[in-house]
């Protein structure tokens, strides 16, 4: 079963967003955890929460995505930064008990003209501190394109973060679509010797979410600007070839794409489309 939802505002509940999420054809969705560029997070209302789990059980909503907001950078130089980060995830880690067995994903960083090494060992000092054995949250590493001094260019670095991390089990990964084409893994004209590279240096179990987008770039052009699906430089077949690989069965795919709820009902319907 092919899982496919797009990003959808939270401002007003988790209801409004399974019922949204179901009238563009969805089956999953992700949301910000507080506003994306800023700090605050709204108050949680429970009753919302249990009547959107009651809603989709009935609607076969299955797991959905929560994305840390764009200011945190886990490997900043400034410590005050770096703390802002860890108090902020721990805080969106404990919300996100109330929607058990979710996932959490998070950008790893820019680490600032420190080096990557660097960098990475900060961010896996941040996991350690926050991840608890207790939690229901699966914390995901997303592949980043590598523009600037970004963590996570490649399957190497996020598997040295995973590396550190001592509740390995807790941890996972989102690929990207335009990040990883971006950052040089041509999942276009060789998608499987890209899997086949994930799994041998992160392994596949670890592969728990997509983020489907196409592209503005060409190929290893490391900018970052996700396209509408079809639009870009990975082009529509290539993407239906990803949704429906059988190494990626079950997991959710979510669209990021410069779109509307139309705009993203029709992605959804020409996705839906197996390869030819």
């Amino acid at each position: 079963m092919v899982r496919l939802g797009c990003h959808l505002s939270s401002s007003k509940g988790f209801l409004h967003m399974g019922k949204t999420a179901v009238s563009i054809g969805a089956d999953t969705f992700q949301f910000f955890t507080r506003n994306p560029r800023g700090s605050k997070a709204k108050e949680l209302d429970e009753k919302d929460i249990q009547a959107y789990l009651a809603y989709a059980e009935e609607n076969g909503i299955g797991t959905i995505v929560a994305h840390a907001p764009y200011t945190l950078n886990a490997c900043s130089s400034d410590e005050k930064v770096r703390e802002f980060a860890r108090l902020t995830m721990a805080d969106d880690l404990r919300r996100m008990e109330y929607l058990p067995g979710n996932l959490y994903n998070f950008h790893p960083g820019s680490h600032v003209r420190q080096g990557a090494q660097k960098g990475i060992e900060q961010i896996a000092e941040l996991l350690n501190e926050i991840l608890t054995p207790d939690m229901h949250t699966t914390v995901l590493l997303e592949t980043m394109a590598g523009k600037g001094s970004e963590v996570g260019r490649s399957f190497e670095e996020l598997a040295a973060v995973i590396e550190r991390v001592e509740l390995k089990e807790k941890l996972g990964v989102c690929l990207d679509t335009c990040h990883v084409y971006d950052a040089g893994y041509d999942i276009v004209n060789d998608l499987d010797r890209v899997l086949e590279e994930f799994d041998r240096v992160i392994g596949l179990e670890r592969l728990k979410a997509v983020h489907v987008n196409d592209t503005k770039n060409p190929f290893e052009s490391h900018k970052d600007r996700h396209e509408k699906i079809g639009e870009g430089y990975i082009g529509l077949e290539a993407l239906r070839c990803i949704v429906y690989h059988p190494l990626l069965a079950g997991r959710p795919f979510c669209l990021e794409t410069p779109n509307e709820l139309t705009g993203y009902a029709q992605e959804i319907r020409m996705l839906r489309t197996p390869p030819a």
